[in-house]
């Protein structure tokens, strides 16, 4: 049986790669003023609901339905717990036992299952030794950016980082889920919208029982502006552009985005807040982008010798 060719990236899409990483490197920006007056349910229910909201309003404006075919609200219920509500629940429980730097070293890991998770469910999409190189290089540049401080961490917490790695373990499952719309005929947009709305029902009621709005205190002005932009762009445009990725160049490189956002944050901190660029993160970017080239593998063939013509014997 011949083997599916493999899902590779085109320039396009390594344009959306960059995008979504540079929004979804803003993100912890506007996370970072939201959680000081936001409880943790409370702003991803928010945010998971504004983000639908605005996408039921571009349906409407647009006089477009919402795709349903058999099988779609069950599909996105399934990709909202694994995208959204299960991994933003682990992650609320372990960044109260460890630091953003151990989260955003566990947090790279996503890339690595989804190597293993495609590997085992796609068959366009099967490890080669040249995507394994670039997500250990990857993974490796995320922890040269961090810094050796997260080592301190590594033996303890056990169980908030378990929550992580499971975190990261839904991201990747939720990757390869989501390339069942595609032969569905469900355009991204309605994914996007499908599977926010699906999160915003399920967080709903986890807010109302475990962080009640007449208990808690709510949210500051400050706190509702980012709330606004993560719920419109961060999470609407966002996951458009994510779910169109998928689409077009399959999950894994789709994950490949985990490797990009901390480039992002630290750049835009360093822009933004004045934070201060170090040789780590030079170290660090140049080894996200050697692991990129690997995986992307147009460069390497470029640079690689031509092979050798044999003559054709004189008949």
């Amino acid at each position: 049986m011949a083997l599916t060719n493999q899902m590779r990236m085109s320039g396009a899409d390594w344009g959306v790669l960059l995008l979504l990483s540079a929004i979804w490197g803003a993100s912890f920006l506007f996370i970072e003023i939201a959680v000081e007056t936001t409880a943790p349910f409370s702003l991803v229910a928010i945010r998971l609901a504004l983000a639908a909201l605005a996408l039921w309003g571009v349906l409407l404006i647009r006089r477009e339905r919402l795709d349903l075919p058999p099988g779609a609200p069950f599909a996105f219920l399934i990709l909202a717990l694994l995208t959204n509500v299960v991994p933003f629940i682990l992650f609320a429980y372990a960044q109260r036992e460890i630091t953003g730097s151990l989260g955003a070293i566990l947090n790279a890991t996503t890339p690595i299952w989804g190597v293993i998770v495609a590997h085992i469910a796609l068959a366009d999409e099967k490890a080669t030794p040249a995507k394994i190189a670039g997500v250990i290089l990857g993974f490796g540049g995320v922890a040269a950016m961090i810094g050796p401080d997260f080592l301190s961490e590594v033996g303890t917490s056990v169980p908030a980082q378990l929550a992580c790695l499971a975190a990261t373990l839904c991201y990747a499952l939720s990757g390869v889920y989501a390339r069942r719309f595609k032969p569905m005929g469900v355009r991204p947009i309605s994914v996007a919208t499908g599977q926010l709305s699906a999160g915003a029902l399920v967080m709903i009621p986890l807010v109302l029982l475990f962080e009640p709005p007449w208990a808690t205190p709510g949210p500051s002005t400050g706190a509702w502006a980012a709330l606004i932009c993560l719920a419109l762009l961060c999470t609407s445009f966002a996951y458009i552009l994510y779910f169109r990725l998928v689409a077009s160049a399959g999950a894994t490189n789709s994950l490949l985005v985990t490797f990009l956002i901390p480039v992002s944050a630290i750049l835009l901190g360093a822009i933004f807040l004045g934070e201060r660029l170090e040789p780590r993160h030079v170290l660090g970017l140049a080894l996200i982008a050697a692991g990129l080239a690997a995986i992307d593998g147009r460069l390497l063939r470029r640079l690689r010798p031509p092979a050798p013509t044999e003559a054709c014997p004189e008949s």
